[in-house]
């Protein structure tokens, strides 16, 4: 039983760690996961199962051990695997995670009002922005003329303006309640208490909560060109993709993603139809960018410029994406254009038709290799087979390494063993050893699917069974429906459903009458001083349940 006091103001923190700590993150440090369409899947940690029946879903943050009958998020996970409390395990994942529960200790939950406080003054300052836009005539002309927006592109994208004024914003949200230090936390003051934005177009930064934060660019020349939100409460750079509140639809149902440089590159691909563009803001691209895009598609094209620094940001994409399960190519050909930002303003259907005519990452890097390098002469092979070896050990499928291996030898005019021979061998990855094995809950996993057929699966007049209402849990049945009962008839799932139950009934009435057996055999040791009336009683209530049990 989880204590009730350290229990307030907790839930905040357990999102706040459940955000920052993917759920196959944490499972990874222990198991060994693959990658099962849009599941992970490994070996119970608990050594139950013979074949691998270990499932983690990425997209819901849940767990599932089909073998021991386990579940939940990580939170159980660690509790289970390390065989500690509710308490120990948040400790424990708030360390890896980087949050302080202090702040989130005691009944107030100061930390949640305050991201509160500064999601309204975003969204505010938004409405702010996009109305200081529509009163000046010139940034109009700016927007939409020079950079070539549509009135959609500015309603969808929320497109404002912040004027020139020091402290417009900031009066105008004082005037409705707010104070400096709220406007802090959401990072829109500068050091010295005034506007951070100002005479700059406006592009917010929105995920699925709302507006956490801004890009700010210039219209009339000046440095930094683009202005983004510090990190904040809300706004954290290595996590966020830009456009993906828009995009997300159209990934889901084309299944591809595309990656651009830059935040308009993002507005002119949408505005020119290919709507599952998205890009980092202000940085490089981070393992959390790609982990939140595999959630959503396998295919991550990469529409970067091709020149240094394009070449080493689809390197580092490729030493990230292994492990994901992520099919990583390129979009390079934008008929002389140099990015696609320039190819949209010269053609949209242009742009389209590159989205289409992608190559595969590895492929591409090793053509930008061959054409940096001399491969007549001995240094140039022995640069190119260094560069391209250790690119190789990014690829994770062995018949895809080998045929790439086979490529780089027949390029430098040698074997695939010569390449072998100055391959730098890297440490396997070494995971945490579980020690402690247990016996599947088979009790638990006859209701678990019990539970999931009756949810999921349309049958109705199954009694008797009580169904759970906590999100987790449902996430968790979800997947168990998905992976055994998906494309069953109603027939077979309500037959199914029906043994489950009569399984259930006849497992917990053994298990009851097993219990009262062993108190039996308790009382039945005492000696006849140890004996009471109370407990000769009870020994003859135990004998009428075991009877009445048996009976039905």
């Amino acid at each position: 039983m989880l204590e009730a006091w350290y229990n307030r103001g907790m839930d905040d923190a357990k999102e706040e760690i459940r955000a920052r700590l993917p759920v196959e993150d944490v499972v990874g440090q222990y198991i060994e996961l693959k990658r099962a369409g849009r599941t992970l899947k490994g070996r119970s940690p608990w050594g139950v199962d013979k074949t691998p029946s270990f499932m983690v879903s990425p997209e819901k943050g849940i767990w599932h051990d089909f073998s021991a009958n386990k579940g939940g998020d990580i939170f159980a996970f660690v509790m289970e695997v390390e065989g500690i409390g509710f308490r120990e395990a948040l400790e424990k994942l708030a360390a890896q995670a980087g949050v302080e529960l202090a702040k989130y200790r005691g009944g107030d939950n100061m930390v949640a009002k305050r991201k509160a406080r500064a999601k309204e003054a975003l969204e505010l300052a938004c409405k702010y922005y996009q109305y200081c836009l529509t009163k000046n005539k010139r940034i109009i002309q700016y927007v939409m003329e020079k950079r070539g927006m549509t009135k959609g592109t500015v309603g969808n994208f929320r497109i404002g303006y912040a004027p020139q004024e020091g402290k417009a914003l900031l009066k105008f949200l004082e005037a409705r309640g707010y104070r400096a230090n709220e406007l802090q936390d959401a990072g829109l003051l500068n050091q010295y208490g005034g506007d951070l934005f100002r005479g700059r177009m406006m592009v917010p930064f929105i995920d699925t909560n709302g507006v956490i934060g801004f890009t700010a660019r210039v219209i009339d020349g000046g440095e930094p060109k683009y202005l983004n939100t510090p990190e904040t409460l809300l706004f954290n750079k290595s996590r966020f993709v830009f456009g993906l509140a828009q995009a997300k639809e159209a990934i889901r149902h084309n299944n591809f993603v595309v990656i651009v440089e830059g935040n308009m590159d993002v507005i002119s691909s949408h505005q020119a139809g290919v709507r599952e563009a998205v890009a980092t803001s202000g940085t490089a691209m981070t393992e959390l960018h790609l982990k939140t895009l595999s959630r959503l598609t396998g295919d991550v094209r990469l529409a970067y410029d091709g020149d240094a620094a394009g070449v080493k940001a689809t390197e580092r994409a490729i030493m990230m994406a292994g492990d994901l399960g992520i099919n990583l190519s390129v979009i390079s050909d934008y008929h002389g254009a140099k990015d696609p930002d320039e190819l949209i303003q010269r053609s949209p259907e242009l742009w389209q038709e590159a989205v289409t005519n992608f190559r595969p990452a590895v492929d591409y890097l090793l053509d930008k290799y061959e054409e940096n390098l001399d491969l007549s002469s001995g240094a140039g092979k022995r640069e190119y087979s260094d560069v391209a070896m250790k690119l190789l050990k990014y690829v994770v499928d062995p018949v895809e390494r080998k045929h790439y291996e086979q490529l780089v030898a027949r390029r430098l005019d040698c074997t695939v063993e010569d390449l072998h021979a100055k391959k730098i061998q890297e440490k396997p990855r070494r995971l945490k050893k579980v020690e402690n094995v247990v016996e599947a809950d088979f009790l638990k996993g006859v209701i678990d699917n019990l539970q999931a057929i009756l949810i999921y699966g349309g049958v109705t007049g199954v009694k008797g069974v009580e169904l759970p209402e906590e999100e987790t849990k449902l996430a968790e049945l979800e997947m168990v429906y998905e992976t055994r009962y998906k494309g069953w008839t109603s027939e077979m799932l309500e037959k199914e459903a029906k043994e489950l139950l009569a399984r259930y009934k006849a497992e917990s009435r053994k298990r009851e009458v097993d219990e009262l057996t062993e108190r039996l055999a308790q009382i039945e040791q005492m000696s006849d001083e140890e004996r009471t009336e109370e407990l000769d009683r009870e020994y003859e209530e135990i004998l009428k349940k075991i009877m009445a049990i048996k009976r039905a």
